[in-house]
């Protein structure tokens, strides 16, 4: 439904000289919209330009070759339906909560669709689950998205008792992890508060609607979830010999988890090989610096090919079927209620 001001389609207004002014504003508009989505890519290439760039080619070759290429691809396929199930089960809870009463199979689906425009980055993804439920259910995009703050509360929360127990863990201050539980604290506490003027903002109500309870409850059911996803950082690089003890990995695998989510590149593709080569060369087999270096990046890249490989077949398998067949029953659901 157009507004009386909607500009149609011709723009708002013609200047006095012309249209020319009217046109200029789209089309340098589409070209940094273009230039935006393409600049991820852009850095995911240099970054990966430039780790391989310093490598010893050969020794990077020799380690791959070492690899039992047909155990490491079904890794990485059971890693990414291990990580569906438990995302699944965590996350399916809080939209039941807020937004209607998904099914587990339905919600294992569109995530696992959602996986393909999860390629860009994580947000992506979480964007267009947001946005399907949001038509599917009926329910006002706002709130689609104030459950979604939620899943990410979750996820938050256990990142940040992840950390608070890796501090000491690995011989750090106990005041790094009395920061991290702070921060949790403080937020929590302002769920117990409830502003009334956060509270009835629709983006937030879902929210202080869970309150403290709820977010507990939706953080102890993501554990399985941070667990899978925590293993499946973490032991891929001992099929290239980089072997990091679990002390070391409580504290830096959290740090290479969340980097692949931020909306840099592409599936992590750089941030993740530049990190772990400056985490984790200690770690690797190599009489020289080369060696480790190549090992440490045959592990990244090659995890991060097989993870893409198999997401994207899996995605573009249920995207065929999660849009129309929940659509149908969210219609049919909208169908049957009194109105």
């Amino acid at each position: 439904m157009r507004s009386s001001t909607h500009p149609g389609p011709l723009g708002a207004a013609r200047s006095r000289d012309g249209d020319l002014p009217a046109r200029r504003g789209p089309l340098s508009s589409r070209a940094a919209r273009r230039a935006r989505r393409a600049l991820p890519f852009a850095l995911a290439v240099a970054l990966v330009a430039a780790v391989l760039g310093r490598l010893d080619h050969g020794a990077f070759l020799a380690a791959l070759s070492r690899v039992d290429a047909p155990l490491f691809g079904a890794s990485a396929a059971l890693f990414v339906l291990a990580l569906l199930a438990a995302d699944t089960f965590a996350t399916v809870l809080v939209y039941r909560r807020s937004i209607a009463r998904v099914a587990f199979r339905d919600f294992f689906v569109l995530r696992g669709a959602s996986y393909l425009p999860s390629l860009l980055n994580h947000h992506v993804g979480q964007a267009f689950i947001t946005v399907f439920l949001s038509r599917a259910h009926g329910v006002p995009l706002a709130r689609a998205a104030g459950a979604t703050l939620v899943v990410y509360a979750s996820w938050l929360g256990c990142l940040l008792l992840l950390g608070a127990l890796a501090f000491p863990a690995n011989g750090g201050s106990l005041a790094g992890s009395a920061l991290l539980l702070a921060a949790g604290a403080l937020y929590l506490a302002l769920l117990a508060l409830r502003p009334a003027r956060l509270a009835r903002t629709r983006l937030l109500a879902p929210l202080f609607e869970a309150g403290v309870r709820g977010h507990l409850v939706a953080l102890a059911a993501r554990v399985p979830h941070l667990v899978v996803l925590f293993a499946g950082t973490w032991l891929p690089f001992w099929f290239f010999d980089v072997r990091i003890p679990l002390d070391a990995a409580l504290t830096y695998i959290p740090i290479l988890m969340v980097a692949v989510t931020l909306p840099l590149t592409p599936q992590g593709f750089g941030t993740r090989d530049v990190l772990a080569a400056a985490l984790f060369e200690g770690f690797a087999a190599g009489v020289t610096r080369e060696e480790r270096l190549a090992a440490i990046a045959a592990s990244t890249t090659a995890w991060a090919v097989a993870l893409t490989l198999v997401e994207a077949a899996l995605g573009l398998a249920l995207l065929r079927v999660a849009l129309p067949r929940m659509e149908a029953k969210g219609a049919a659901e909208a169908a049957q209620e009194p109105a």
